[in-house]
């Protein structure tokens, strides 16, 4: 299979030409427009077009090759599959025949910007997609068969397509979709209204654990090209050193040694806080920013610590100035009125992506054109820092998207390093530059996971009944940072900080109580927020789920029980509840010295639930035997996707709750690389037995992020059973807990 990554806009013309080459399929993108709506971007990039375009979606070749244009992003997850999948349902072409492209955000912006959000991110990449690609699909197929018909000058209605064959029914004659695609590129594409997809009882591809299209070999063999790896005719290598404080400064440096040492090409500044060595090879750039003497201006958060940003995070627990996300009754008068109350407070820390590729990214710069290179999760996003960077026009700017090493929220709406590679090649003009940052530089220079506290207050009456309950958090907003504006369309607030909380929609919380008050004091410290995968939900998940034991407890039922009881109105939640509960055998004795955890939440769109099994030596050592772990995210493409995404959620999840946190001294971050920020091993890593219940209806959820939440509560609330202690502050290493 032939991937092409780096379109250009004569290629590009050609390959969706109908002359000579084929068939290439659009359609109307108005589709797109209450999709994207629903996400809160505040973006106006996906401006829908009145009427479909030809040369969009799908190119049909004259011998039966089928090619998909995917604008997300492919970083492990399986997203091109999902999405090709479902273009080849309605197509009804030969799978066998599929292979996939990427078109630059550049020609996007060329056509109006045709083909939408290139963004992929909060599990966004099937689910937001899902109608207007197989519409795509559709579409083609329509054209096909209209075009095979009027060849043999039958009705339409006689002829039928499977496998990238049509068949007129009543003569058996057939053809195959190369054969017609030229004259099918020349018909109108069919108006929206007319183009009808399959009920979902006759999908044949859509539900199937088809093999991948980007295939496993070349990952397993080393063959895989991901921008780490790419080679362009006369690039130079470069590294880059950031002020160690956020905020800081390059207040001076000295470069004489690096300039002598062998291979070592230009020492640069990079804007006012960063300096970087180009050289022939990576070592070589690094031994030389080694040699730079620097001399740093920290500026005004040369004196945080985690102790001060903690500090400020406890007095926003009783501070006065809030925004409520959810409420309901009165909670304050509830819990003055009541028997009895329950009070805990959590913290949870910053965290780093940590992706196994760091930062990396290729531009050449000429005073005509800048071309750049980059692991994006967000095509678009990447363009933009070309354009801000370069100081050309956006006609004169491209990006081409390579295969990302990780990404996990940290390369989409982040550009820092396109910015910065941009800026080194401007000063090297004409030569590629490929900068890449050492371990060290994306430990510390990271768009880390919120840090947050909560003080969970629950009223409970002399009957045991929970009466009401307040959910105050403490902590930092990414939106505050990343997207103001949406916070001051909010009067303030923050309603990513929600998640898993919401009042309802796609983050609605997944219990009723009669008297409900969740609000968040915003505090920013110095430290970058970003969207570190599953974003708030984990934070939320963790107080939440580990509370609703907490008052199961003091209330005397069953912690399974308890959430049954205030789960009545949300029945797909429940039904993931009960299907752990189920998987666990919550109901039956578990083995001697074995205890039970369980967890529950409702994010992305899906609803998701686990259930472990573990056991503790030496009052520190813990080993997870089992996770069940049940999602419903409405309609699945591919179950193996599914059952590999939830899987990785834990190890994302349980590697978080164990071992994982960024602490700050002198306002900088101690971490530095894996020894000291470490992800559970495979000897550690539990069986993950994972049920997918398809109940959401015409609902389309996420997958690669809702699971991760639930990992840390399923698991302190069987850590507690097992050890009688609360555990309420993570990662657990610092609690002496070790993950066995």
């Amino acid at each position: 299979m032939t991937i092409n990554t780096n379109i250009s806009r004569r290629h590009f013309i050609i390959g969706s030409s109908a002359i000579a080459t084929g068939l290439a399929i659009g359609f109307d993108l108005s589709l797109m427009s209450s999709a994207h709506a629903a996400m809160g971007t505040g973006t106006t990039s996906m401006t829908p077009l009145a009427a479909p375009e030809i040369g969009v979606w799908v190119v049909v070749k004259p011998n039966d090759d089928v090619v998909v244009r995917i604008v997300r992003s492919e970083m492990g997850q399986g997203t091109i599959t999902g999405l090709a999948q479902m273009v080849a349902e309605e197509l009804q072409c030969d799978w066998k025949k599929v292979s996939y492209e990427y078109p630059s955000p550049t020609e996007n912006l060329k056509r109006n910007k045709v083909w939408g959000s290139y963004s992929t991110g909060g599990s966004r990449g099937i689910r937001t997609s899902e109608q207007y690609v197989r519409k795509g699909g559709a579409a083609a197929r329509i054209m096909l068969i209209q075009a095979a018909a009027n060849q043999w000058n039958v009705p339409v209605a006689e002829c039928i397509a499977s496998d990238s064959v049509i068949t007129h029914t009543p003569s058996g004659r057939k053809t195959t979709f190369g054969k017609v695609s030229v004259a099918a590129s020349q018909l109108a594409v069919p108006k929206d209204a007319d183009i009808p997809l399959k009920d979902p009882k006759e999908w044949k591809l859509i539900g199937k654990s088809v093999n991948r299209i980007d295939g496993v070999s070349d990952k397993v063999t080393g063959k895989q090209i991901y921008a780490i790896d790419l080679k362009l005719p006369g690039m130079l290598v470069a590294t880059i050193k950031e002020s160690p404080v956020f905020g800081g400064k390059v207040k001076s440096y000295d470069a004489a040694k690096a300039q002598g040492m062998k291979g070592v090409k230009k020492v640069v500044q990079v804007g006012d806080s960063a300096v970087a060595v180009v050289a022939e090879t990576f070592w070589q750039a690094k031994t030389g920013l080694e040699a730079v003497n620097i001399t740093w201006d920290n500026g005004a958060n040369g004196n945080v610590s985690s102790a001060s940003i903690k500090k400020m995070l406890e007095d926003g627990l009783t501070a006065n100035d809030t925004f409520v996300g959810n409420s309901n009754g009165d909670a304050k008068e509830a819990i003055a009125k009541a028997s009895k109350t329950i009070e805990a407070t959590y913290f949870y820390p910053y965290l780093n992506h940590a992706t196994l590729e760091p930062q990396t990214a290729t531009a050449k710069w000429t005073a005509d054109s800048c071309e750049a290179w980059v692991p994006t999760q967000d095509g678009e996003n990447s363009l933009a820092a070309v354009i801000a960077a370069s100081g050309l026009p956006a006609e004169k700017c491209n990006v081409y998207k390579v295969n990302l090493g990780g990404g996990f929220g940290r390369r989409g709406a982040f550009q820092d390093y396109t910015t910065q590679a941009v800026n080194i090649a401007k000063q090297m003009p004409g030569t590629p530059i490929k900068l890449i940052w050492t371990r060290e530089e994306d430990m510390t220079q990271g768009r880390y996971h919120p840090v947050m506290m909560c003080k969970m207050t629950a009223a409970m009456d002399d009957k045991k009944n929970i009466t009401g309950l307040n959910m105050r958090l403490s902590g930092q907003s990414i939106l505050a940072a990343v997207r103001p504006a949406v916070v001051a369309a909010n009067k303030g607030m923050d309603p990513a900080v929600f998640q898993g909380l919401d009042v309802s929609g796609e983050h609605g919380i997944t219990y009723s109580f009669p008297n409900l008050m969740i609000d968040h004091a915003m505090r920013n410290p110095h430290v970058p927020p970003g969207f570190w995968r599953g974003v708030n939900v984990n934070q939320n998940a963790l107080f939440l789920e580990t509370f609703m034991d907490e008052m199961a407890e003091a209330t005397g039922v069953d912690a399974v029980e308890f959430r049954r009881k205030h789960m009545e109105k949300y029945p797909r939640a429940l039904a993931v509840l009960n299907a752990v509960a189920d998987g666990i055998g919550w109901t039956k004795p578990a083995k001697p010295g074995v205890f039970r955890g369980v967890a529950q939440m409702g994010s992305y769109g899906s609803y998701v639930a686990a259930a472990c099994e573990l056991s503790v030596t030496n009052g520190n050592e813990v080993k997870i035997h089992r996770i069940v772990a049940a999602t419903d995210p409405g309609y699945v493409v591919n179950p193996a996707q599914v059952a590999r995404q939830v899987a990785g959620s834990f190890v994302y999840g349980l590697s978080a709750l164990f071992e994982e946190e960024i602490t700050i001294e002198k306002g900088a971050v101690v971490q530095k690389n894996f020894d000291t920020f470490g992800s559970i091993r495979l000897s550690q890593m539990p069986k993950v037995e994972t049920i997918i219940i398809q109940g959401g209806g015409k609902d389309w959820g996420g997958v690669g992020e809702p699971t991760i939440a639930v990992a840390a509560p399923a698991v302190l609330n069987a850590l507690y059973r097992a050890t009688g202690k609360r555990l309420r502050t993570v990662p657990l290493k610092n609690s002496g807990i070790k993950l066995v």
